[in-house]
């Protein structure tokens, strides 16, 4: 990949086109898909009413609903995937944010029919496992209907169902929005002479810098825009985070963690060998960040060095890189493994379902979202030109063959939980950073294998710092509203506990909880452990495919097709792993293990 100082995307950014979705809101398509889901809407209050059942066997009521709630979902999922990539990047326009609401008083509608689905389909629960036995359609569906059966246990009244819904949508998703929009348009004046002013968000891109004094800079006005707003984000927090453990309570969960299991799809002896295995971890992870301290020449790194490119000479891998060098990049990799991969990759660039570049009023971070009556999907990054950027586009492009693996099963089937949604992700991203390795000069080698590491610590040590501050938060937000100030206090905590002697401990980042997209989804909490889950497993994967590469890239599209149909435990069974074993997180650690290793010596021999 050969350097490009001034890419050619900064004047032409790359943006994605909705239009093959729906041209417009306005459009005859938008709005016939809106007619769709009224339709939908009306067709499954008959289908699932207790008053379906009559003249009906169990086994054909249903496959009926089986059938409705595949339509309704791909329907209203479609729409909210497309307005949401709207307001995504457009946070202050009113339109967007007009049709959002829309789109979640529908989902109050939605959220009204799964609650009657799931009541009907308590009348027929003694029926249910001869009918999983004996009819091939619905033992399909076997995990969707046993799922649908126990949050049906955890269900309150219709009524109560009702009006949690409806008041999440001026209360959790509210609170939701707040923050995401803060954190697109949140700024700060960088040069006095001339006014211009840099985003939270372009200020977080900064710490890439080879500045020290840039980097410094932008942490330190970063830190202060957010402590500029941290009344209205901290009430945000408590917000959401009051939602959350009101309705989990009310449902009889013993606590909120226990909730993102179910959701999760794995055990709570799954998470404590997974977290266990991440605390053995963090001594190498600390030595790691004490050789780039050396490379730096610094004593000990602080936060605003976590992202620092390394001071390599005579490499051909620069820091700055155009977006479709990056792309080029990737897709030859992609392709070393698999041309439908790469075929996948090529498409998505070709076709603009990726949004590149960082501007005002685009949320910040990375994600990809899938449309599943469009079979597409679509990418948002914000693209700097940096190592880590590309390995970023790496994961999300993951994610996109993910849903291009599953675009043609039931939207029932395209649902999979955290846990496994990034598997494909984390795989893609090792394989291009593996793959690449192989054919760069020792100085290149070592800047990717260091871009490498800087993820594996963040979804290893900032992931667990994060899961300790979410898990006493949760603990501390049932007996009282936080403060900005504890909620500094908790996060800085945290960040020492995992961090340890491998940052400055008075240089470290307070505000994260602000930063986070994650700590504000009422209905999604703990949006953190998925990530470390991901990374290991598809190291697993990943060492699996070096070990045995014949007829694994089927093999592999194999497991991502079963991640709606099967849970974490079943699934990761059928691809030979035990990952209630806390020695099956390990084997993935070692890998990052080996890597920090590599990466130590070669740091000793450029002293």
């Amino acid at each position: 990949m050969e350097p490009q100082d001034t890419p050619s995307e900064t004047v032409h950014p790359p943006r994605w086109s909705l239009d093959s979705i729906y041209p417009g809101y306005k459009s005859r398509e938008y709005k016939q898909a809106l007619l769709k889901l009224a339709e939908k809407l009306k067709e499954s209050e008959e289908v699932f009413s207790p008053a379906a059942l009559e003249g009906l066997n169990p086994g054909d009521w249903l496959e009926k609903a089986v059938e409705t709630a595949n339509s309704l979902r791909g329907t209203f999922e479609n729409l909210y995937a497309y307005a949401y990539a709207r307001y995504s990047t457009a946070t202050r326009d009113p339109e967007a944010l007009k049709e959002l609401g829309e789109l979640e008083k529908a989902e109050l509608k939605l959220k009204q029919q799964e609650i009657a689905f799931r009541n009907t389909l308590k009348l027929v629960e003694s029926s249910i496992d001869s009918l999983l036995d004996s009819n091939e359609s619905l033992s399909n569906y076997r995990l969707f209907i046993r799922e649908s059966l126990t949050l049906q246990s955890r269900q309150l009244s219709p009524a109560e169902e009702d009006l949690a819904a409806d008041l999440n949508r001026s209360g959790g998703e509210a609170w939701s929005r707040l923050q995401s929009t803060l954190g697109a348009t949140l700024s700060s004046v960088w040069n006095p002479e001339t006014g211009e002013t840099r985003t939270v968000t372009q200020l977080r891109t900064m710490a890439f810098d080879a500045d020290r004094d840039v980097r410094r800079k932008a942490y330190t006005m970063e830190t202060a825009a957010w402590k500029s707003a941290e009344v209205a984000v901290s009430a945000a927090l408590n917000g959401v985070k009051g939602f959350s453990h009101t309705l989990n309570s009310r449902r009889g969960y013993t606590s909120t963690l226990d909730r993102a299991l179910e959701q999760s799809r794995i055990s709570r002896k799954t998470l404590d060998a997974l977290i266990g295995a991440m605390e053995e971890s963090l001594p190498a992870f600390r030595k790691y960040l004490k050789a780039k301290a050396d490379i730096l020449g610094l004593p000990v790194l602080a936060w605003y060095d976590l992202f620092a490119p390394l001071p390599v000479q005579n490499s051909k891998q620069q820091r700055s890189v155009g977006f479709r060098e990056a792309a080029d990049f990737i897709i030859s990799n992609f392709a070393t493994f698999s041309d439908e991969l790469a075929a996948y990759a090529s498409e998505a660039v070709s076709r603009q379902w990726i949004d590149a570049l960082p501007r005002e009023g685009k949320v910040g971070g990375a994600y990809c979202i899938s449309f599943p009556e469009s079979g597409e999907s679509r990418i948002l990054s914000n693209f700097s030109g940096n190592l880590r950027d590309i390995s970023t586009l790496a994961h999300e492009l993951g994610h996109g063959y993910h849903h291009h693996v599953v675009r043609d099963l039931p939207p029932l089937h395209q649902d999979y939980p955290m846990t496994l949604a990034e598997t494909a992700s984390i795989f893609s991203e090792t394989l291009v950073a593996e793959k690449a390795l192989e054919d760069m000069d020792e100085a290149s080698g070592l800047l990717l294998m260091e871009s490498s590491l800087q993820d594996s610590t963040q979804v290893i040590v900032d992931i667990l710092s994060r899961f300790y501050f979410e898990s006493e938060l949760m603990q501390r937000r049932a007996d009282h509203e936080l403060s900005p100030e504890e909620l500094c206090s908790m996060m800085l905590d945290a960040q020492k506990k995992t961090y340890g002697e491998g940052l400055d401990p008075e240089q470290l980042h307070p505000y994260m909880w602000a930063v986070k997209g994650h700590y504000y989804r009422p209905e999604l909490a703990f949006y953190n452990f998925p990530y470390a889950f991901g990374l290991l497993f598809g190291l697993a994967l990943y060492g699996e495919y070096r070990r045995n590469s014949s007829g694994f890239p089927q093999k592999y599209r194999t497991i991502l097709k079963d991640t709606g149909r099967l849970n974490a435990v079943e699934l990761t069974k059928e691809a030979g792993f035990d990952i209630e074993d806390i020695n099956f997180w390990r084997s993935g650690l070692s890998v990052i293990g080996g890597r920090i290793e590599t990466f130590v010596r070669a740091a000793s021999a450029l002293k």
